[in-house]
């Protein structure tokens, strides 16, 4: 069963840094560790198709964050997300993940295992969606601007070498 949060745009808990992009979510479905919303967050994202050498410097870019108790946040997609959201679990580091659909629709179907390990592990997943909307190709685009939203800088590892 889905413990589930929603935070407003008027909420105290609705993060500050989201309410300056443009056209922010006006309520976010949240299910885990709401406080990880006040922390410092950087975000990385990255290619579905990477490489082997983009997920060892993904694995490196996430430890050192880690080690300086960022919070991070991706978007839960196969790929560099995967790598990023993996990587701060054994790190032992907090995650947020961002989805592109509902929490009662995990996106992909391929990472409900990770879904559940990071609310395990004190993460938290949240998504502007209703519990029961799927993913679509509009989705992933809004998505993003949350996921950006979120952090103090976004980082990007596209590296196909």
């Amino acid at each position: 069963m889905i413990i589930l949060e929603i935070i407003t745009s008027k909420n105290k808990k609705y993060p500050e840094q989201l309410k300056k992009i443009p056209n922010p979510p006006e309520q976010l479905y949240c299910e885990g560790n709401t406080e990880l919303l006040k922390n410092n967050i950087i975000s990385i994202v990255g290619s579905r198709n990477c490489s082997e050498n983009g997920i060892k410097l993904t694995q490196k870019f996430t430890k050192e964050l880690v080690y300086q108790q960022i919070t991070i946040a991706s978007g839960m997609a196969i790929g560099i997300d995967t790598v990023v959201h993996k990587t701060t679990l054994q790190e032992k580091g907090k995650t947020i993940a961002v989805l592109p659909s509902g929490l009662n629709n995990i996106y992909p179907q391929q990472n409900i295992d990770l879904y559940k390990q990071i609310i395990k592990n004190k993460g938290l997943i949240i998504t502007e969606y209703m519990p029961n909307e799927e993913a679509d190709s509009k989705k992933f685009l809004e998505r993003n601007r949350i996921v950006s939203g979120l952090s103090l800088r976004s980082f990007s590892n596209r590296s196909n070498s």
